[in-house]
């Protein structure tokens, strides 16, 4: 169980991801969380460097997609603007939602990252479905409820891997 927490690699941003490395490693889509990865929780406010980076992706061949498990209107409304598919109320980690975006990317999981600051949904969702997963650190302190309780478990994790030597 507890591998399934563990990420295949950390980056403390979306700015960080190797779009290069990415393409070495044979990933041709990626799927986005959108809640304090792209965005702030509860926003629709899209940065220039979020929009930038969403363009160099493209630019470079991947396919993208935004997961999240907010409601249809604000993700589609993101979504729209910059011009990706997505899947609202995914219900992450059920592989469901997951499989739905690899359909709409046209892509295997072998092909696929999963970029996600949350490791009980994003990264739990996407080593389920063996995607290569991504964990970043929150944009924002601000959060939903129930995902304020689960970091601390996540922090209490995140401690062990480092014990282990799992993670950084």
């Amino acid at each position: 169980m507890w591998r399934k927490l563990c990420p295949k690699i950390q980056a403390q941003s979306v700015f960080e991801l190797d779009i290069p490395q990415l393409k070495r490693t044979g990933i041709k889509g990626v799927i986005f969380d959108l809640d304090n990865t792209l965005i702030e929780w509860k926003s629709e406010q899209l940065t220039p460097e979020v929009i930038a980076l969403i363009a160099s992706f493209k630019k470079e061949g991947f396919r993208l997609c935004i997961l999240s498990n907010a409601l249809e209107n604000r993700v589609e409304n993101v979504a729209k603007f910059l011009e990706v598919p997505y899947v609202s109320r995914a219900i992450k980690p059920r592989k469901s939602s997951f499989r739905k975006a690899l359909e709409i990317l046209g892509t295997s999981p072998e092909e696929t990252a999963v970029v996600g600051d949350q490791l009980f949904t994003d990264i739990l969702g996407g080593n389920r479905m063996k995607l290569y997963t991504i964990w970043t650190t929150p944009l924002s302190k601000t959060e939903f409820l129930s995902t304020k309780a689960m970091r601390k478990l996540e922090k209490m994790v995140v401690k062990r891997f480092r014990k282990k030597g799992i993670l950084q």
